[in-house]
């Protein structure tokens, strides 16, 4: 999935999560100076930044299939190799990296086992592959939205039908892809809002939550934000 809208959209919804889980997930992947790392999936560059700070421009490289938001981190990030790419086929030679990190990213992807395959590919025998994807039912946030929907929807479709949110399956698709000693977590972040409005204007716009308002009918959508 490509998600062709505009920067600050992005941020208002998922971005404000990434920018706080990128220094736990760094830490997680034990990502350190001296490292050349990837970010796959790089979004509008929130984990981008966290791996620079950690290792400097010059060994960072991000893949994003987003035109639009490749041009935005192109601009943000001096000295990053950013390149217009999704998961599945990245532009690099076998052992490139010695990390590689996909953060809210794998259930997006067209085909998340090939992208497993190719993430691990980029990565040196040795290195680290991480990939981490929001709690099936742990994101407060999204669960009450999904709770709405259903409660005017008859037939609702939004994140619950996306694959690879929990621990056993991430573990599995990585074991999969040839990957060994894999270890699983939950990494906890949290955010707060001014209040449901703030919530509301996010949730209802065009960024990562498309899929869980914005394909809604406007008089339907008025009836989610009532529930």
């Amino acid at each position: 999935m490509i998600f062709d809208v505009a920067d600050d959209a992005y941020e208002r919804f998922m971005g404000r999560y990434s920018t706080v889980l990128g220094p736990v997930f760094a830490d997680f992947a034990a990502i350190e100076p001296g490292l050349r790392v990837l970010d796959v999936g790089a979004g509008t560059g929130a984990l981008t930044a966290e791996l620079v700070r950690r290792v400097g421009a010059e060994h960072v490289s991000a893949a994003e299939p987003s035109a639009r938001f490749v041009e935005g981190m192109r601009e943000r990030f001096a000295g990053v190799e950013v390149v217009e790419a999704p998961a599945e086929a990245l532009p690099w030679p076998d052992d490139t990296f010695d990390a590689a990190l996909a953060q809210l990213v794998i259930s997006f992807v067209s085909d998340p086992p090939v992208a497993a395959r190719e993430v691990r590919r980029v990565v040196r025998p040795g290195g680290v592959v991480a990939f981490c994807m929001w709690d099936q039912d742990g994101m407060e946030m999204l669960a009450a939205i999904a709770r709405a929907r259903r409660a005017v929807e008859p037939n609702p479709v939004g994140d619950e039908t996306l694959k690879y949110r929990t621990r056993a399956e991430i573990g599995g698709l990585l074991e999969g892809a040839g990957l060994r000693d894999v270890e699983t977590g939950v990494l906890e972040v949290a955010r707060e809002f001014s209040g449901y409005d703030e919530l509301w204007v996010g949730a209802a716009g065009r960024g990562g939550a498309c899929r869980q308002v914005g394909r809604v009918p406007r008089r339907r959508r008025s009836r989610n934000r009532a529930g």
